[in-house]
């Protein structure tokens, strides 16, 4: 007990010093001038620590369903748009909907919760700040709220089927959804198919001075405080005899039952949970976005969402928070150079070199762990491991020849080249390491493991 206690207060000191380093990283550069560009306010970085935040809480959301509760559900997407339309709705300030819903002649909803606790605490100074963080956090609990109803009500039906069957039953509501709040005859509420926008934003944390200049940015530390809230939350469910009563599902039903589980109140229980936690997701979405619009809550994103929890590992919420970050940077930022032309200066210029140790490093990684994922199945052959020796040693001769002829230019550059890369690098994730990252596995555990080997390999040293 006291082992777990120390676990939990270690987690919680290292989520505290996390938001902190966020904190000082968003505002290094009023601090130190001569920052590099990279920690710059609008760098991809930022860009980043906040997609990532909120897509993480919604993929930790998808595997507390999918993971270890075994539902494979697909409506991840719906739950999104409904938590961000039902935020966006209600936190429109009251003299921005005209203009909003400027085709509808204003909306329906003449009401805002900003609005509201502004009549409390007013709308400047301290009081203005209160009732603008007020006003977000209740849309963002409304969002979740407003999300969990409809997982209840369309669990009713859709959870007496199972595996494919429940998976094109929730992809097809998340659909339909879509299309509804596209509908024109909803635009006084939803605004048609057109965006909303106008509602707080995590911009709108920064803290300015009289003058309006930014004396204190928390744009990506507000997104990553409720992220790691919510998934904090979900731990806790998961470590309860709820969460192990959700795993007994997924490990057996019938031996669940057996054992006095019920079945149906159980998987509603962890379909609305989930469900709550993508509608807070999708709040927080629309405050990345900075607009609200149903054209984006797509069946894709759902597969990108399933992605993650598959590249981090089925059943762990550690192994989701790392994927997400690592996908999201991938995409968004560290691949950016391969969709435009890059000629270098000269043939000792510090990014071809670099661009020459980083190939050759990822080459030779990436073989590696080709190799060993092979040679851990029974009964390999070398013939199975001859493909991947082939590319290898390609690619590395390719970047002989690249180093040899001076070239200047790399070929094949050009826009939508990044995604072609990604989907590589994603199939060769997919197909050697099956479990993901981390497994069924929690990060803790593996930092234990590696304790115990590091351990093993001293003793066996000072045997020798």
């Amino acid at each position: 007990m006291k082992k777990k206690t120390a676990v939990s207060w270690g987690a919680l000191a290292g989520v505290a010093a996390f938001l902190a380093l966020i904190i000082l990283l968003e505002n290094i550069t009023a601090l130190v001038p001569g920052a590099p560009r990279v920690l710059l306010p609008t760098s991809q970085l930022f860009t980043v620590l906040k997609k990532g935040a909120v897509y993480s809480l919604v993929v930790v959301s998808m595997n507390l369903l999918n993971g270890f509760t075994g539902l494979f559900s697909l409506g991840q997407a719906g739950f999104m748009l409904l938590g961000a339309y039902t935020y966006a709705i209600l936190t429109v300030p009251v003299d921005q909907k005209d203009t909003v819903y400027y085709l509808f002649g204003g909306s329906a909803v003449r009401f805002s919760l900003q609005d509201t606790f502004g009549l409390l605490f007013g709308t400047t100074g301290v009081g203005g700040a209160v009732s603008m963080v007020l006003g977000v956090l209740v849309g963002i609990v409304l969002a979740g709220l407003v999300a969990a109803v409809f997982a209840y009500l369309i669990g009713l039906p859709v959870l007496r089927l199972k595996s494919d069957y429940l998976a094109i039953a929730t992809l097809g509501f998340a659909e339909i959804l879509r299309a509804v709040f596209q509908w024109q005859p909803l635009g006084p509420i939803t605004n048609g198919a057109n965006m909303l926008k106008s509602f707080p934003t995590f911009s709108d944390f920064n803290i300015e001075n009289a003058s309006g200049q930014v004396v204190l940015r928390l744009s990506a530390f507000v997104p990553m405080l409720v992220a790691a809230a919510c998934i904090g939350i979900i731990v806790l469910l998961i470590n309860s005899s709820y969460g192990r009563a959700f795993k007994a599902i997924r490990e057996d039903e019938v031996a669940a039952e057996a054992m006095g589980i019920n079945l149906a109140r159980h998987k509603m229980l962890s379909f609305c949970i989930s469900s709550f936690f993508a509608g807070v997701g999708g709040a927080l979405f629309a405050m990345y976005a900075a607009n609200a619009q149903a054209k984006v809550f797509t069946s894709t994103m759902t597969y990108e969402l399933l992605l993650i929890v598959v590249i981090g590992g089925i059943g762990s919420v550690s192994g989701s928070v790392i994927a997400t970050f690592l996908y999201v940077a991938c995409s968004e930022w560290w691949l950016r150079f391969l969709d435009s032309e890059q000629v270098f200066a000269a043939p000792a210029s510090p990014g071809r070199i670099a661009f020459i140790a980083v190939f050759a490093a990822a080459v030779i990684l990436a073989a590696v762990l080709a190799i060993r994922a092979i040679r851990k199945k029974e009964g390999h052959t070398l013939t199975q491991e001859l493909p991947v020796w082939i590319v290898a040693l390609l690619l590395l001769g390719w970047l002989v020849y690249f180093v040899i002829s001076r070239s200047l230019q790399l070929p094949l550059l050009r826009n939508g080249f990044r995604m072609v890369v990604f989907s590589v690098i994603i199939m060769i994730v997919v197909l050697f390491f099956r479990r993901g990252i981390m497994g069924d596995r929690e990060l803790p555990a593996v930092m234990r493991s590696w304790k115990r080997r590091a351990a093993r390999a001293k003793g066996k040293e000072a045997g020798k």
